[in-house]
């Protein structure tokens, strides 16, 4: 079992998947899965990105609807024609690509489609009151009338949770919920977690980090290319290497695959870097075949400071120089022609074309350098370059006129990896949480990317909210804590105990990232 004693679990399942397949164009997104899970314990659901996890989620939550096989809550079938009939059954999914209107406040996102009224008049006071009622008693710091747009993806997250509780689910689903939480965050939900187990709920729990699936889960079943390939009744008894091996179809020791090479001449310098969301000003170098890990608690100022040096955010003041040369601070554009590019955290709202062709998402940076013309496209060439890269980098998808939304979130991920990798004059590649809510395997492709670029002689930063990972792929590593930067190491001289003293604000002994909530 989980590390903390559950209440007791029914005999009887509460949720039952029995041969359930979806089918989308040229892809068997489920092939006849069954298992199920008990009320009073959490379920855990593992497997690669593009297995079905997700599909699965989004048929319990009345979003798809399957192409064969039953779904049965309390030993009935359900058949959801919405979104809506799901809620209506009980059942709450967290979707790992969250679901709110961004121009909405905290309190109405919430209570969105169940606002209370007051003479047949919304009634805004008492909606504001409710929620901050709640999210107190949940641990959540945010203002009620605080508009989603405004707010970080972590606190959006943690909105969407706050939802959840909300509608009083006794099935509750959570995709990938801590990929884009601060450490304090985690502890909120793992309590949450806890607390919804305690009093009987049915948990379903997705997770691409192995310490969280042995935290919660009591059981857990596992995904490969759409079809369930084990259920491990017992989640405690069941081995890391055991996980993995079932996940992938094959044996991964190091996942994190770090070469070492000889590094080169000084390729980027940034001087007197400030903006807006940082403190104080910034200086640091990379080196031709470097590759440079940014740590740091969400919040620290890794990702504001990357997007200064990208141009993406305007300037307070700073220069950037490549290979000795000032390269211009208009924006993005500039920084892109300059040979410096940027894969952002948000693969949804800044990262995809979302209802364009994986094949336009990997070209629409370099047509600018192809165009007949000056006004017609290349499509034989385009075509050509799109087949070049889904081979290359394993893009998993039925051909190169899918549309990308329509991809797993690491397959999205590697779609915009090639979009850089096309630029022919890339000399610095900038990937902000390149690995956030991807499977292990997906995991250890990307690394194996990110050194094959370094040893092309770009220098690749990396800024990631998980450890293993910075100091698994990084020559180097900076500390970033609260918008200033703490520390600089090398690789030999990093380790968890030193990293994390210097991220953490006023902690002589640092504590693990994850650790056991009573």
């Amino acid at each position: 079992m989980s590390t903390v004693a559950s209440a007791a679990v029914s005999a009887v399942p509460s949720l039952q998947f029995e041969q359930v397949t979806k089918l989308f164009p040229g892809v068997t997104a489920l092939g006849g899965v069954s298992f199920a899970a008990h009320a009073g314990a959490v379920h855990g659901l593992l497997g690669e990105n593009g297995a079905g996890k997700s599909t699965l989620l989004k048929i319990l939550g009345g979003q798809y609807r399957p192409d064969g096989g039953r779904l049965l809550l309390n030993g009935v079938e359900c058949k959801f024609q919405s979104a809506g009939d799901a809620i209506k059954a009980g059942i709450a999914v967290i979707h790992q690509e969250l679901q709110y209107v961004a121009e909405l406040t905290v309190a109405e996102n919430v209570l969105l489609g169940r606002m209370p009224t007051r003479f047949g008049i919304l009634d805004r006071a008492a909606a504001r009151t409710l929620v901050a009622a709640q999210l107190a008693a949940i641990g959540v710091d945010l203002d009620p009338d605080a508009r989603l747009a405004d707010l970080s993806i972590a606190q959006r997250q943690m909105v969407e949770i706050c939802k959840a509780i909300m509608q009083n689910a006794q099935v509750i689903a959570f995709d990938e919920p801590t990929s884009s939480l601060s450490h304090r965050e985690t502890e909120i939900l793992f309590r949450l977690v806890h607390r919804l187990r305690a009093e009987g709920r049915t948990l379903i729990y997705i997770s691409h980090r192995l310490d969280e699936l042995y935290e919660l889960c009591d059981a857990c079943t596992i995904f490969r290319d759409g079809r369930k390939i084990v259920t491990h009744p017992v989640m405690a008894e069941v081995s890391r290497e055991r996980l993995i091996s079932d996940m992938v179809g094959r044996e991964l020791t190091d996942i994190y695959d770090y070469r070492p090479r000889p590094l080169g001449a000084e390729r980027l310098r940034v001087r007197g870097m400030a903006g807006a969301k940082i403190e104080g000003s910034h200086d640091f170098v990379v080196r031709a075949g470097e590759v440079l890990g940014f740590f740091g608690l969400v919040g620290a100022g890794r990702s504001e400071l990357l997007r200064l040096v990208y141009g993406a955010d305007r300037r307070k003041s700073g220069t950037v120089e490549l290979d000795g040369k000032v390269v211009d601070p208009s924006g993005p554009a500039a920084a892109i022609r300059a040979g410096i590019v940027l894969c952002p955290e948000d693969r949804k709202e800044q990262g995809i074309l979302a209802h364009a062709s994986v094949a336009e998402n990997i070209n629409i940076s370099v047509r600018r350098l192809g165009l007949l013309g000056g006004l017609f496209l290349r499509h034989r060439e385009e075509a050509r370059r799109a087949d070049e890269f889904i081979g290359r980098l394993r893009i998993k998808t039925p051909n190169r006129m899918q549309e990308i939304r329509l991809l797993s979130g690491g397959n999205q991920q590697k779609a915009i990896l090639a979009r850089w990798l096309a630029e022919p004059g890339m000399k610095v590649l900038i990937l902000d949480e390149p690995t956030r809510g991807i499977d292990v395997g997906a995991k250890n492709e990307i690394y194996r990317i990110i050194h094959e670029v370094a040893e092309r002689g770009c220098c690749v930063i990396v800024i990631s909210s998980e450890l293993p990972e910075v100091l698994g792929i990084s020559d180097r590593v900076i500390v970033m804590r609260e918008g200033r930067m703490s520390g600089e190491l090398a690789r030999a001289d990093a380790n968890e105990r030193t990293v994390l003293g210097l991220a953490l604000p006023d902690v002589a002994t640092p504590e693990p990232v994850l650790r056991s909530i009573p």
